[in-house]
């Protein structure tokens, strides 16, 4: 019998404003999806090149829907190329990137294609390879964790 005590994991709601620390971003609203098996960051100007004979990364990131505010640049390692179907069925051959995300405090390292997500609801969706570090998440709830600063929100809400 599986034990499902939830005494070593973490109770997160089914949307989650969470961190992205090597690439500081301190706020991006995130969708958990146990469908998913990869987590994906929506990734602008993606470009890729080599550096000491290894694959790399150079991308923006667009943190607030509708906004190009608060936007940054990260490089990083391309730990790998998959093929993804996305929820609609189609196929597309993404870069996979190893990025550190903190959801409710606990910063988990997570496998994240690269995608174009202008027009997802969310700039990121956490995968279930993510979730299974320890979080479970309660469909009916939303925001656990807290929501960025209103100030924030309101000041980047429908930028372009």
């Amino acid at each position: 019998m599986t034990d499902v005590s939830t005494h070593s994991n973490t109770i997160a709601g089914w949307r989650e404003w969470v961190r992205l620390p090597q690439a500081e971003v301190e706020w991006i609203k995130a969708k958990l999806d146990t469908g998913a098996r990869s987590s994906a960051l929506h990734a602008f100007d993606v470009e890729e090149f080599e550096r000491d004979g290894a694959d790399w990364v150079r991308f923006g990131i667009h943190p607030w829907q509708n906004s190009d505010a608060d936007a940054t640049a990260i490089e990083t390692p391309v730990h790998d190329r998959r093929v993804v179907r996305s929820s609609t069925g189609h196929t597309q051959e993404r870069l996979v990137v190893l990025m550190d995300v903190v959801l409710l405090g606990r910063e988990v390292t997570a496998e994240v294609t690269l995608t174009n997500r202008d027009e997802m609801g969310f700039r990121m969706l956490i995968g279930r390879e993510a979730l299974r570090t320890g979080f479970l998440v309660d469909a009916g709830r939303s925001f656990l964790g807290g929501r960025a600063p209103r100030a924030i929100r309101r000041r980047n809400r429908g930028r372009e």
